[in-house]
């Protein structure tokens, strides 16, 4: 539960940016493409952590708990957060890995949510203090961490330095059909969170008229969406203990590609009839995350999960980039309305990558022989 409060507060800053992004575009005259940038660079500032991490085998040699302790700065520290704290909770959870790990990603879901709610509480001039609270907040998360008093007790030990761990990873068939699943997960997961407080705010525009202060509105609506996906890691976590990974991450990008196809049907109708599907979408989004690294974490060397799981966020957040700054230029072509149908292509992939890991038979490892 400590791990879950201190990854919530850590991740507060990563949205912070676009929580603002309208005041933002105001006050520098910000293009959509560069505002694209505000949340592009943090994934690549992950990116870069993760990698090198990865490549010197950090999460594995270093203790987990003073990786995540470092979370100070944002992108490249958020790779200290991210993947050993999902470590931590393998470390702590063996029978209900699947459970805990998306206990995990549904405080970060929260977390990523939380600068939409104080955008809310607060004047649109005000936007500074979205920022600054989202800074202490990741600052009071790095130093509850430090409460957590180990790795766990199925933890590996510390493995010695080895350049060749993460090609070893990435070259094994069953880890790179999970990824692939996570690749999927990821086209679509980070462009909607980006993206879908300016489509709810287009939406609302159709419908009001150009003129329509719909801001505060929308930074509503959006933490609750984003925020619902905390319910979706719960239910996850839950079932794909029960009932297999493969089976319930196939169900959950499925669900999540039809909600992307179908949410332009929606737009421009009242709230309470595009709510429910966004709701919807907002909870099976983020349902399957934690049970493609559960699977990592499974799948693996034991020695090596850590350095698994960051090449495995480092792959999904590199992608993100793309689809973030892909988002508005196909808004730019074909409008707000039908430009989130492009994000199912993403759960189509995911969907067949699951689907020929369950009838390989390294799945049998997974969730105690549940595929």
């Amino acid at each position: 539960m400590v791990l879950a409060v201190a990854e919530l507060l850590a991740m507060a800053p990563w949205f912070s940016a676009s929580a603002v992004a309208p005041a933002l575009v105001r006050v520098w005259h910000l293009t959509p493409a560069t505002t694209a940038w505000l949340t592009i660079s943090v994934q690549l500032g992950f990116v870069a952590g993760a990698l090198v991490s990865a490549i010197l085998t950090l999460a594995d040699r270093l203790s987990a708990r003073r990786l995540v302790a470092c979370r100070l700065l944002t992108g490249a520290a958020l790779a200290g957060v991210y993947p050993p704290g999902m470590k931590i909770a393998a470390g702590w959870f063996k029978e209900s890995r699947g459970w805990a790990i998306g206990i995990l990603v549904g405080a970060l879901t929260l977390g990523s949510a939380s600068p939409h709610l104080v955008r809310w509480a607060v004047s649109p001039h005000a936007w500074r203090i979205v920022l600054v609270v989202a800074a202490l907040s990741a600052l009071v998360g790095g130093l509850l961490v430090l409460l957590v008093p180990s790795d766990g007790p199925h933890a590996a030990p510390s493995p010695p330095f080895s350049l060749t761990a993460a090609p070893r990873i990435l070259q094994d068939r069953a880890v790179a059909l999970a990824n692939l699943g996570y690749l999927g997960h990821m086209w679509e997961l980070y462009a909607m969170w980006t993206w879908i407080a300016v489509f709810i705010a287009a939406s609302e525009h159709a419908r009001r008229g150009e003129d329509a202060d719909v801001t505060a509105l929308a930074a509503l609506t959006t933490f609750a969406v984003v925020g619902s996906g905390a319910i979706g890691c719960w239910l996850g976590g839950k079932y794909a203990d029960r009932l297999g990974r493969t089976l319930v991450t196939s169900v959950s990008m499925l669900v999540s590609g039809i909600c992307a196809l179908n949410v332009g049907l929606f737009y421009g109708a009242p709230l309470t009839a595009l709510l429910p599907i966004l709701l919807l979408w907002g909870i099976s989004i983020v349902a399957d995350s934690a049970q493609f690294s559960a699977a990592v974490s499974e799948l693996a060397p034991r020695e090596y999960v850590g350095t698994a799981l960051t090449l495995q966020t480092s792959l999904g957040f590199l992608l993100t980039a793309a689809t973030i700054y892909l988002l508005p230029t196909v808004a730019g072509v074909i409008g707000w309305r039908w430009s989130m149908s492009v994000l199912a292509i993403g759960p189509a992939v995911g969907v067949w990558a699951m689907l020929a890991l369950r009838h390989r038979p390294e799945a049998l490892r997974l969730a105690g022989g549940k595929r």
